[in-house]
């Protein structure tokens, strides 16, 4: 979803992966300490509103690991 999108807040991330809230913190958690994906809370008509984009650092690991998954699919033994 990160891939296609400039920024997405949780509720909407949450809802098109069709995971739990708790579920969620916990991936969001370890991409964010890894530093793939950065994070922004800011309030929006007194409610709290967190919004995720992925880095740069996301988006490279992100490439490299499709182009893993391209060359065994490619790969004829």
């Amino acid at each position: 979803v990160l891939m296609t999108v400039d920024e997405v807040d949780f509720t909407s991330l949450r809802d098109r992966v069709g995971a739990t809230d708790g579920n969620m913190n916990t991936h969001l958690k370890k991409l964010e300490d890894a530093g793939y994906i950065s994070v922004d809370k800011k309030f929006v008509s007194r409610k709290p509103v967190t919004s995720y984009c992925l880095t740069d650092k996301g988006r490279e690991n992100f490439r490299k690991y499709v182009q893993t998954l391209e060359s065994f699919i490619r790969h004829d033994g």
